[in-house]
Order: structure tokens, then sequence, then C-alpha cells
């Protein structure tokens, strides 16, 4: 696609992160990738919302070399490890929306605890171990892409398109940008409901595995038939 075409659909990512309070002040940011160049385009630093315009749109080779726009997002390290160790994604969204930061800060795992968490996310949604103090001094934002990776050894990065970075906040993914928002919009959600029940019934269990197979496999899987 155009570098033109790139930055517009960030653009609107960002703006739809923050129309949707999901975002505020210059807090996250959303990026895509271009399939056919690998050149990545993602939110400037320091930018509010309200400033943001397409011409704005920061555009990073996948080494983080800057070709044009803003200085790109303090961030960029994080999703460059994301689109290098993760097949298949295209977007990427980073929030600290209340209820995902909330659970991240908690240091703990979204459980599957029903029907509306099992149609979008398998299972629970993960969090990462926390940084070593070695991590923290050193390549800080790289390294919080590097303890995601790990976080997801043995999973499929798109059955489960979000992650909890432990005392951080959410990060989300999809196979575009658009579906990396949609993701983020839903875990908050998930996160605000789960928070929720656990509230009314602190000793709510999962749901059954048979109950989370159907549900998210007729969404996603490969005789899916489910949308509302």
């Amino acid at each position: 696609m155009s570098l033109q075409t790139l930055k517009e659909r960030v653009w609107e990512a960002n703006r739809r992160l923050h129309d949707m309070g999901l975002v505020v002040h210059t807090w996250g940011n959303a990026s895509a990738r271009d399939p056919e160049t690998g050149l990545i385009a993602i939110k400037p630093s320091g930018v509010s919302y309200g400033e943001l315009t397409p011409a704005l749109i920061s555009i990073v080779r996948p080494d983080g070399e800057p070709v044009e726009g803003g200085k790109p997002s303090s961030d960029t390290p994080t999703h460059l490890v994301l689109y290098r160790e993760f097949q298949g994604i295209g977007g990427i969204v980073h929030t600290h929306s209340p209820h995902a930061t909330a659970w991240a800060q908690a240091r703990k795992p979204i459980p599957c605890l029903g029907t509306t968490h099992a149609d979008h996310f398998f299972g629970e949604i993960p969090v990462t171990d926390e940084m070593t103090p070695e991590e923290i001094a050193g390549d800080y934002e790289a390294n919080t892409g590097e303890v995601i990776v790990r976080c997801f050894a043995g999973r499929d990065p798109l059955e489960m398109p979000a992650v909890l970075v432990a005392a951080h906040g959410p990060f989300a993914w999809g196979a575009t940008v658009e579906e990396a928002v949609l993701n983020a919009s839903v875990l908050e959600q998930v996160a605000r409901i789960a928070a929720v029940t656990l509230s009314l019934r602190p000793d709510a269990e999962p749901i059954d595995d048979a109950l989370l197979h159907r549900h998210f496999l007729r969404k996603h899987g490969p005789d899916a038939y489910y949308g509302q």
C-alpha cells in the first residue's frame, strides 16, 4: 500500500482509540505494518490525539530507522519486537485503559469467566513476568517486547491477541490495525466485566472448557458461523 494510505489508517486507528476512551492525553499508540514493504507506521511521540494528523504519523523501517513523519513513539521498539516475533500480525495497539491497566498493575491475568470473554479470547488473558532490574536499566522498550514474547512461548498470538505487561498496561494486536483496535476495546470491556463479576462473587470460577471451545470456535474456528 502507499505510505499515505498506511499513515491514514494508523491516524484513524489512533483517533478511534481516543474516541472510544481507551487513551487520554498522549498515552498509548497504534501502529500498522505494510506487508509488502515491511515499513511500520506509528503514532509520533508526545503528540496529543487532538493535534494528530496523517502527516505527523511516523514511518520507520523494521530496524527502527526513521523514514518520515514525526519522531516515532517511545514505544516503537516494543512494537518492532512484536512484529518480528509474531507472524501474521499487522497492527498493534498499546493503551493505558483503566480496567485492563488495573489488572496489569495487580499482576493478575484476566480469567475467562463467561461467554462474552470466550467469544473473543481463547482463555485467560495472560500477564507477563515482571521485568528484571537489568531489563529495566537496559533497552527498556525493546525488553518490554521481549518479556511479552517470553510470555507467549507455546501460545498462538492470533488466538490470544492481547497481553497485560506486569505493572505497566495492555497491548493488543491483530492481522490489521483495525483488528488491533477492536481487540483493545474488547480487552477493556472484559477486564471491567471480570472485575465486577469478582466483586459480586469472589469465588467465581472460569467457564468449563467445553463452553470456552464452543464460543471461541463458533466465531474464530474453521467452521465459524457466529456474528452479532
